[in-house]
């Protein structure tokens, strides 16, 4: 089993900045291949946002947020973030992280969320 926990979620001004932070722990037999950031804003589907291959680095955005967030990892903590900046109203959801093992699985584990709200 891994647990995942969001955090750094709030309320933001229209232009303002928020970094989410999403710690992993649990099995150590897991290893994660991807993280990504999911959204889910209210009555609407859940969404891709980003993801990073965790031992490359390499990374990928939805074309909404692409130039405004920024996805990163840190190893040694096993700890992902996604920084997010210039958010609007549009970006107002609840933010979840997941991990998947391998390219051929898909995302395991989830993390129970965090709410972002974009004032405007």
């Amino acid at each position: 089993q891994v647990q995942l926990v969001e955090s750094g979620g709030g309320l933001v001004q229209a232009g303002g900045s928020l970094r989410l932070s999403c710690a992993a722990s649990g099995s150590t037999f897991f290893v994660i291949y991807r993280l990504g950031w999911f959204r889910q804003a209210p009555g609407k589907d859940r969404e891709f946002v980003s993801h990073i291959t965790w031992s490359s680095g390499t990374t990928n955005y939805a074309d909404s947020v692409k130039g405004r967030f920024t996805i990163a990892r840190d190893n040694a903590k096993n700890t992902a973030y996604l920084q997010m900046n210039s958010l609007n109203s549009e970006d107002t959801a609840v933010y979840y992280c997941a991990v998947r093992g391998s390219p051929g699985e898909g995302y395991a584990y989830w993390g129970q969320g965090t709410e972002v709200t974009v004032s405007s």
